[in-house]
C-alpha cells in the first residue's frame, strides 16, 4: 500500500459567530448544559487585559452521505417535539440548505470550528456517487469544513481511493469527469480539510493511513481533533475496502493520542467518532439528560464514553443516524457533552466550548450544545446550488443508460402491501448474485425501508416506455450496500422472520421481502410473535428444519441486525458479495429485453392473513 501523501493546510476563513437566525436555525432547539460547578468564576483578565476564557463554537454534523440534493420522503425529515408534547415531521437537508445555515450560524463570531464525524461520503445518491463522491467533497470545501473523522464508509472504495479523496487526482479508472477549457481534464482538488484515522493502520508498516489528529489554532486558542472510526469496521464493509489495514480499539486509541496531544501543550480536545447511540425517543430535541445525565441513550456510545480519558471535552459522533445531544459521565465521574446529528444533512450541532487561556483548557461546566434544523425555508446558497446543476449535467449520460425493461409498473415503495412486486424481484436479483458468488445459496431477504421508490412503465426521458434506467434503478436502491451471505439455522430464520412483528417492529411491522421459493403465512389477526406462522415456513416446498444451516442472502444493513432484525445480524461465514444496485442491474439485463421484458412478480409469497 502507498503511502498518503501529507494533508495541505486549509484556506483562510471569514470570520464567524454564534447568531443565529431566527426560525431557521433555533426551531425546536433543546439547549443541554453541562451543571456548572459552585463558587467557579472564570471572568478574570490575563496578560495585557485579555479576557480569560472565551467561547469557541463548535458547530459538527455526521453522516452526510453525499446527498447533495434534500432527501426524498422519509429520508429527509425531522421529527420534532413541540412545547404541548406532540410529534411534527419537519422537511430538512440538502446542501444549499446546509451551507446557509452553517454560514448564518457563523457570522460575527471570530473563533468557530466546523467539524464533522465520518461517513459524509459513500451510500450516496446518483448525483454524488456517480462520481466517486468528488461533488460532496467540494460541496464540503465551500462550506469551509475544518476536518472530519473517517467513517465505515469512507472505506467502501479502498485506501487509496480514500487518500485520493484526501489529496486530490482524477480516478484511476474513470479519469477526469470535469473539462478544462482547453479541453484536458480538470484535476480534482481533493479535501482542503484533514480526515482523521487514528485506529486505523497499515498492517505492514503499524502507521495510520492518516493523520491521527489536527489541532485548531486561532488567537492563542488551541483545539484538537482525534478521528476514528469504529473497530468493527471490517464486518461491515467489503473485503477489498479494508485490505491491508487494521482498526483498533476505540478508547484506547483515543486515551493514546489524548496523551500525547496533552504533552504537547494542547489541553482542549474534541474526539471525532463515527460510533454512535440509539435514544429512547426519535424527536431530535428530547431531553437525553432525563432523569439523569445520559438516562436517554444506550448502544457502543455509551460504553465508548465512559472509557475515553477525561483529557478529552467533547465527543463528537455519528454512525447510527440518530441524532442526540447528551451529557455522559467520564471516568472520573464529571460530565461530557456526547452529541450526534442525526445524517444527510438534516441537522447541524451548535456547542459551545469555552477556553480557558490559562490552563488552555475547556471551562466544562459551561459547555451548551443544541441539535438545529437544517431548514428548507431559508435562502438556498447559490454557490452549491450552481455545484448541483453542473454535475447534474454530467450525470444525465450515465442516470439514462438502459439496464433493463419491463413490461409494467413494478410496485416497490408506492405499493402499499407487506409484500410487493419490486421486492420480490430485489430479492430474486440478490439471490441470483449469491448464487454466483456461493452456488450454495438458499434464498434471500430484503428489507422493505431499503426500497425506496417503484420501476414504472412510462418513459421519465426519452429512453422510451418500458426501458429501465440506470438512474431510475439507482434510486429504487441508492444505498450502495453489499450482498452478504451468511449461515443460519432454521431456528435462527424462523426467529428472524418472527422479528418482523415483534420486538421493535410489533407497533409498526416491518415485513422482509422474499426470494422465489420462500413461502409462508403472515396472521395480522394473531399479535406480537405469534402473527408468523412457524409450521407454514417452507422453502421450495419443504418445511423449515430447525437444526438445518441455511446459506441466506441479505443487504450489508441487514446482515448487521439494522431496522430490529437482531438474530439475522448472528449469521456466521460470512461472504462479502457486490453492491445490492449492481446486482438489481446485473439482473435486469440477464433477465429482460425489448422483445422479453420482465413482468410484474406475483407478490404472492407471502399469504396474509387479516
Amino acid at each position: 500500500m502507498s503511502a498518503i501523501p501529507k494533508h495541505r493546510r486549509p484556506r483562510p476563513r471569514a470570520t464567524r459567530v454564534l447568531a443565529v437566525a431566527a426560525g431557521i436555525a433555533t426551531v425546536g432547539a433543546l439547549v443541554v448544559s453541562l451543571p456548572a460547578s459552585a463558587g467557579q468564576d472564570h471572568s478574570g483578565r490575563g496578560k495585557g487585559g485579555q479576557k480569560r476564557t472565551v467561547d469557541v463554537q463548535l458547530l459538527s454534523f455526521n453522516d452526510f452521505h453525499g446527498n447533495l440534493q434534500p432527501p426524498a420522503g422519509s429520508s429527509g425529515q425531522v421529527t420534532e417535539k413541540q412545547a404541548d408534547g406532540s410529534e411534527k415531521k419537519v422537511d430538512a437537508g440538502g446542501v444549499e440548505y446546509l451551507a446557509g445555515s452553517l454560514r448564518t450560524a457563523r457570522k460575527g463570531n471570530p473563533y468557530s470550528v466546523t467539524a464533522a464525524a465520518g461517513d459524509l461520503i459513500g451510500a450516496s445518491p446518483l448525483l454524488s456517487g456517480l462520481f466517486h463522491d468528488e461533488p460532496t467533497v467540494e460541496a464540503m470545501n465551500k462550506l469551509d469544513l475544518d476536518v472530519t473523522s473517517v467513517g465505515n464508509h469512507e472505506f467502501d472504495e479502498g485506501a487509496e481511493e480514500l487518500a485520493r479523496m484526501q489529496n486530490g487526482g482524477c480516478h484511476p479508472k474513470d479519469g477526469c469527469f470535469e473539462k478544462e477549457k482547453d479541453g484536458k481534464g480538470k484535476k480534482f482538488k481533493g479535501a482542503d480539510y484533514p480526515y482523521l484515522a487514528a485506529n486505523v493502520t497499515d498492517e505492514k508498516t503499524g502507521k495510520p493511513i492518516l493523520k491521527p489528529y489536527w489541532v485548531w489554532k486561532h488567537k492563542g486558542v488551541k483545539i484538537g481533533f482525534i478521528g476514528v472510526t469504529l473497530e468493527g469496521t471490517p464486518d461491515i464493509v467489503s473485503a477489498d475496502g479494508v485490505k491491508g489495514l487494521k482498526f483498533h480499539d476505540e478508547i484506547e486509541t483515543v486515551n493514546k493520542y489524548a496523551k500525547i496531544l496533552d504533552k504537547q501543550g494542547v489541553k482542549s480536545i474534541v474526539t471525532l467518532i463515527h460510533e454512535g447511540g440509539v435514544p429512547k425517543s426519535q424527536t431530535y430535541n428530547y431531553d437525553c439528560d432525563s432523569p439523569g445525565a445520559g438516562d436517554g441513550i444506550s448502544g457502543p456510545i455509551t460504553t465508548i464514553a465512559k472509557g475515553i480519558t477525561p483529557k478529552v471535552d467533547a465527543l463528537v459522533t455519528g454512525h447510527t443516524h440518530n441524532a442526540y445531544v447528551c451529557t455522559i459521565p467520564d471516568p472520573a465521574g464529571k460530565p461530557r457533552m456526547v452529541t450526534s446529528a442525526s445524517s444527510f444533512g438534516k441537522l447541524y450541532t451548535d456547542t459551545t466550548l469555552t477556553y480557558d487561556r490559562r490552563t488552555k483548557d475547556i471551562v466544562r461546566t459551561r459547555v451548551k450544545s443544541a441539535n438545529h434544523v437544517v431548514s428548507r425555508e431559508q435562502a438556498k446558497a447559490p454557490d452549491m446550488t450552481s455545484l448541483i446543476s453542473r454535475w447534474d449535467k454530467l450525470a444525465a449520460p450515465v442516470a439514462n443508460k438502459a439496464v433493463g425493461h419491463i413490461s409494467a409498473d413494478i410496485p416497490g415503495r408506492g405499493a402499499g402491501v407487506p409484500e410487493s412486486p419490486l421486492g420480490d424481484l430485489i430479492a430474486d436479483a440478490q439471490l441470483a448474485h449469491a448464487k454466483s458468488v456461493d452456488p450454495e445459496a438458499d434464498l434471500a431477504l430484503m428489507n422493505p425501508g431499503g426500497i425506496r421508490s417503484d420501476l414504472v412503465f412510462k418513459a421519465s426521458g426519452s429512453e422510451g416506455d418500458g426501458v429501465v434506467t440506470y438512474g431510475e434503478a439507482f434510486t429504487v436502491q441508492p444505498f450502495s450496500n453489499t450482498v452478504n451471505l451468511v449461515d443460519l439455522t432454521g431456528a435462527q430464520l424462523v426467529t428472524g422472520l418472527k422479528q418482523q412483528v415483534s420486538g421493535s417492529n410489533e407497533a409498526s411491522p416491518k415485513v422482509l421481502q422474499v426470494s422465489d421459493g420462500l413461502t409462508y403465512t403472515l396472521d395480522m389477526t394473531k399479535t406480537g410473535a405469534d402473527r408468523v406462522v412457524a409450521d407454514s415456513i417452507k422453502l421450495n416446498g419443504k418445511a423449515i428444519d430447525p437444526a438445518a444451516t441455511y446459506r441466506v442472502a441479505m443487504n450489508s444493513f441487514l446482515a448487521g441486525g439494522g431496522d430490529g432484525f437482531a438474530e439475522l445480524g448472528k449469521g456466521t461465514k460470512s461472504l462479502v458479495g457486490s453492491d445490492d444496485l449492481k446486482a438489481l442491474n446485473d439482473y435486469l439485463t440477464a433477465n429482460s429485453s425489448a422483445d422479453k421484458p420482465i413482468a410484474p412478480p406475483k407478490a404472492d409469497r407471502i399469504t396474509i392473513v387479516k
